[in-house]
């Protein structure tokens, strides 16, 4: 599929910049990359919300517990031994 674009003056500098630093072969090859991270950008806050409404329906069924500096202490603990123990983290931990 064949599509024109209208792009302001700083957009097509910017493009032209990055094929030039030698990353991309052609200004295809930077929009295609920005359209993907896009894409990806859309499933992270597709997930994100969906992880927030299941602990909306945890949290109505009474499945939470208190935030306190000691609940946040443990948290940190175990973040920290997960992080330190070499094992992969979980995707749903990860920016």
């Amino acid at each position: 599929m064949t599509m024109h674009i209208n792009l302001s003056p700083e957009m097509e500098i910017f493009i032209k910049g990055k094929v030039a630093g030698g990353f991309y072969g052609n200004a295809t090859e930077v929009i295609r990359d920005a359209i993907r991270r896009m894409q990806a950008e859309d499933d992270r806050t597709r997930a994100w919300l969906a992880a927030i409404r299941a602990g909306d329906v945890e949290l109505e069924r009474g499945e939470g517990i208190p935030y306190t500096a000691k609940a946040l202490d443990a948290i940190t603990k175990a973040a920290l031994a997960g992080m330190n123990s070499g094992q992969p983290m979980e995707p749903d931990v990860l920016p």
